[in-house]
């Protein structure tokens, strides 16, 4: 499996004015997706305008405004962009959301989606396989957020697919933390390949109950990998607040 962070190594600029607005934003998705910028992490605006070489001050505020409106940075006042921070109970909570809006729409998407559209869920399964089999983790989820909302569009209802579509990208690095365990990803790819199949037969309440299951079966890895990675931090800032206050007591006492 490919590495599944990036580093904060220096981009080429695209141009004398350096990245565009959405180029960077698409570079933070990632780093925010993948974990390497992590939940609560302040973005020095100095800070990478220095590690991404050839991004000037205004793209960067401009990248930080889309990903705010999606839900991966909160802008907060004296403090900046911050990586946006989720509790387990919001997750779920949202999880069940898009879990509820997918059941909803898998019966009239088997009934509205013509072939041609299938065909080019076809072609996206088809790269999701090849992205699964070569390790890369990050091109896998991507294409299968794209696959998933393809389907969702299906339905021919607007209202529902914007919804999805934002509720999708403000819980997207936790849905994407699920696919790091390696028995759930090779799953997930053989469950698609069943869903695959019942949009081909237009079989819209077998469509239902599968995606209602890959929800469920993905949550519970997803959660257990969250819960880990939360007290591993709840450790390292005890950790860190009992040496600031052994050594505020060791000044005190010389």
């Amino acid at each position: 499996m490919k590495p599944d962070t990036e580093t904060l190594a220096p981009a080429k600029p695209s141009s004398r004015d350096g990245m565009r607005t959405d180029q960077v934003a698409a570079q933070l998705r990632k780093l925010i997706v993948s974990g390497a910028l992590p939940p609560g992490q302040r973005l020095s605006e100095r800070v990478m305008s220095e590690q991404f070489e050839g991004i000037s001050r205004t793209p960067l505020r401009e990248a930080f405004k889309i990903l705010a409106a999606e839900g991966l940075l909160t802008l907060e006042p004296n403090r900046g962009a911050v990586v946006t921070a989720l509790s387990l109970l919001e997750v779920e909570a949202a999880i069940e959301v898009l879990s509820g809006l997918e059941a909803l729409a898998a019966e009239p998407a088997c009934e509205l989606i013509t072939d041609k559209e299938i065909a080019e869920i076809e072609a996206l399964h088809a790269q999701m396989v090849a992205a699964h089999d070569a390790g890369d983790l990050m091109s896998y989820f991507q294409i299968n957020q794209t696959i998933h909302q393809h389907m969702v569009d299906a339905a021919r209802n607007p209202v529902l697919s914007r919804i999805y579509a934002a509720e999708c990208a403000r819980i997207r690095r936790y849905r994407y933390a699920g696919n790091q365990q390696p028995a759930r990803w090779h799953q997930a790819v053989r469950e698609h390949g069943e869903m695959l199949n019942a949009l081909r037969d237009r079989a819209g309440p077998v469509l239902r109950e599968m995606l209602r299951r890959h929800h469920k079966a993905g949550w519970v890895v997803s959660r257990g990998v969250l819960e880990e990675t939360l007290s591993a931090a709840d450790v390292s800032t005890t950790g860190t607040r009992q040496q600031r206050r052994n050594a505020t007591a060791s000044k005190r006492s010389k």
